[in-house]
């Protein structure tokens, strides 16, 4: 087994080869989900901006409750109010309250809030004007009862107390998710500087391979390869570009490569990389620039072909070929071309998150190679992942492991990773888990 690389192996020379990240461009902050940042980004706010509430509630000087007991209250004066989105017209002296919305600024004078439920109205006659602590949407009191002591900055969020302007909010490499997002516009940031999307093309091969659709004959099968590498390609933050279907033909392989070559950072293939008599991908690949064959020590997928195609002003395109039994194509995917396109993508981070599990039942692999098996988690009635009193996933096989098994692949959940130095583990073996997108 001397001649089979490792996965780390392979794959240090994979991105090895990789220049660098792709050119950048200047996106709305709403559109920049799943990029990733070429520059720092700096907040051009302080957040919040200024005191502003944190309750419904009045806006009140804390001494002026000092003594306010459920038996005692303290009444006081309501002189305005200030909503959410305008600016205060009043200000807050002794004895007075101003009716504030949570996230309206403060008005001056004051330097607490009391929450509305501790509160109750008071008409001009001294008499409730409704009940104690209903909402604050009614007509404006003349007066409000206030049943409980609050201390200065109570219920009021300080301007700058999250994020001063100027402050970096986030650095390159990091990918846009959602919260960095909400962080982003929260701070007044409008358009950030990211690394635009790999753009990925996909070719499938194979005389039996048929397009969706289309009638299998006597000896068709349809293609799983092209629309599930092409989903891979987009789940990775990348343009997925589709070359077709191509034939077991020299030419045909090599023209469709050729307009990949046009267009795409990388182009993947699947199927036509080993040494059958009609698997004449790599004899494309050197027609448009080196290739190798690696044999990994890996299962599935062993057999794997990488090269590069030369363009005379851009970085040269990264060529892979993929195993065409389904199964090993997502594997492979998932070990070599997810890392390489994150990598271009200018991403910080390309690798999955791994986690501790345990299997709960035993299983088998070819001697020398590093198994990637597919697993589901156990859950509990509610459906939440279950974990032992160590931390770890208990996780049971997904259905059959064999290459071709494309519903074990659908249902699992992560990749379960039997090490190279052993042929088979027992129930209760401790495993790493790759978690796989959902």
């Amino acid at each position: 087994m001397n001649d089979l690389l490792s996965v780390e192996e392979a794959l240090d020379r994979i991105l090895a080869t990789i220049e660098g990240p792709v050119s950048t461009e200047r996106v709305a902050v709403g559109d920049a989900l799943g990029r990733v940042l070429a520059e720092p980004a700096i907040s051009a706010t302080a957040l919040p901006p200024w005191d502003n509430s944190a309750m419904d509630g009045y806006a009140i000087r804390s001494a002026d409750v000092a003594g306010a007991q459920e038996t005692s209250p303290v009444v006081l004066a309501v002189v305005g109010e200030v909503r959410a989105g305008s600016a205060p017209d009043r200000v807050v002296g002794r004895g007075t309250a101003v009716r504030i919305a949570t996230g309206a600024p403060l008005p001056e004078g004051a330097d607490a809030v009391v929450p509305v439920e501790e509160t109750t109205p008071v008409g001009a006659d001294g008499g409730a004007t409704g009940p104690r602590g209903r909402d604050a949407t009614g007509p404006l009191p003349a007066r409000v009862a206030v049943y409980r002591a609050v201390t200065v900055g109570g219920s009021i969020r300080q301007a700058g107390s999250d994020l001063a302007g100027g402050d970096r909010l986030l650095d390159p490499g990091m990918t846009l998710n959602p919260a960095r997002i909400s962080l982003l516009a929260g701070s007044a940031v409008d358009r950030v500087l990211v690394r635009r999307r790999p753009r990925v093309a996909v070719l499938a091969t194979g005389d039996e391979i048929r397009a969706p659709g289309q009638p299998l004959g006597a000896a068709g099968i349809p293609d799983a390869n092209g629309p599930g590498l092409r989903a891979l390609v987009m789940t990775s933050d990348a343009d997925a570009i589709d070359l077709g279907i191509a034939q077991d033909r020299l030419a045909d392989v090599r023209d469709r490569l050729a307009q990949g070559v046009a267009t795409a950072d990388a182009i993947i293939v699947s199927g036509g990389v080993s040494v059958g008599p009609y698997d004449v991908v790599r004899e494309a690949f050197g027609a448009l620039g080196t290739v190798d064959l690696w044999r990994v020590a890996v299962q599935p997928g062993k057999p794997f072909a990488f090269g590069l195609a030369k363009r005379s002003n851009d970085p040269p395109v990264l060529l892979f070929g993929l195993p065409g039994n389904p199964v090993s194509t997502f594997v492979t995917f998932e070990l070599f071309v997810r890392p390489a396109i994150r990598k271009l993508a200018g991403d910080c981070e390309l690798g999955r998150q791994v986690d501790r599990a345990v299997l709960l039942g035993e299983a088998k692999k070819s001697p020398g190679r590093r198994a990637y098996l597919r697993v589901v988690a156990q859950r509990d009635q509610e459906g939440r992942i279950v974990r032992d009193e160590r931390g770890r996933v208990p996780v049971r096989l997904a259905g059959g492991q064999g290459s071709h098994v494309i519903s074990a692949l659908a249902a699992a959940e992560a990749l379960a990773i039997i090490p190279e130095d052993v042929d088979g583990v027992d129930a209760g073996t401790e495993v790493e888990l790759w978690w796989l997108d959902r």
